[in-house]
């Protein structure tokens, strides 16, 4: 983890986020979320920070149901106004329970905080699939991507699931300038899962690119020739292939 404010950033992706779902239309489709709406993609975030704060305020030792989670729809405000309350409510909860208190989390028992790292970089990414369905530009600052790109490696490699993941070493390098270690993965795969650690190595298939384009690269929001492949392209497809939640 870094020394990026995952609460103030988190405010700030919400901001942007209901800023686009705002300006776009309530109705274009989402291509990296196939059948949703913009306004789709707007209530999915804004009642996922509900169910997180619910779970934290409630000190869940289990999941809830998001269809369950109060004030999971938008109020008389409408939708932007609903989106735009997410952080808040999330910070309410954290304050009330205590950020240390564990709670439920997809990877176990954690510290209640650990949820505002979560849900900043869920909306860091949906930030990315409102954009497009908006046609207006995606911005986010490396170091909120690198981080981004770190937590999703770290739940991939504690969720528990069957995946097959190929026996493979790969390297991911940001060369935005400032990131320095924090900007480079080394990721090794295979039948016993997956392990990282920031670093510089040779791998079977590595990436280069701007934080932001790996991000999206490994996410699935866009093609990886975005960036640069050396090694075997083969290897990256397998590998990004069985990383979907």
């Amino acid at each position: 983890m870094t020394d990026l404010d995952h609460a103030a950033a988190f405010t700030e992706y919400n901001r942007r986020l209901a800023a686009v779902v705002a300006a776009g239309d309530p109705q274009a489709p989402v291509p990296t979320c196939p059948g949703w709406t913009l306004t789709q993609l707007g209530k999915h975030v804004g009642r996922g920070d509900r169910w997180a704060a619910t779970m934290v305020r409630e000190r869940a030792t289990a999941p809830l149901d998001p269809k369950a989670v109060p004030g999971g729809k938008p109020g008389d405000g409408g939708l932007v106004e609903w989106l735009g309350d997410g952080p808040r409510e999330l910070f309410d909860a954290v304050a009330h329970t205590g950020a240390e208190v564990p709670v439920w989390t997809f990877t176990g028992p954690r510290p209640a905080g650990w949820w505002v790292r979560r849900r900043l970089h869920e909306t860091v990414v949906h930030l990315a699939d409102a954009a497009l369905a908006a046609g207006v530009p995606y911005e986010v600052e490396p170091e909120v991507a690198a981080d981004a790109l770190s937590e999703w490696l770290t739940l991939v490699a504690e969720i528990p699931q069957q995946r097959a993941l190929p026996e493979a070493t790969v390297h991911l390098h940001a060369h935005d300038e400032g990131l320095g270690a924090a900007g480079e993965w080394l990721i090794t795969s295979g039948a016993g899962g997956l392990r990282w650690e920031h670093g510089h190595g040779k791998g079977d298939v590595a990436l280069r690119g701007h934080s932001a384009d790996l991000l999206l690269v490994a996410l699935g929001r866009a093609s990886a020739d975005s960036v640069e492949v050396i090694g075997d392209r083969a290897v990256w497809d397998a590998f990004v292939a069985e990383l979907a939640f």
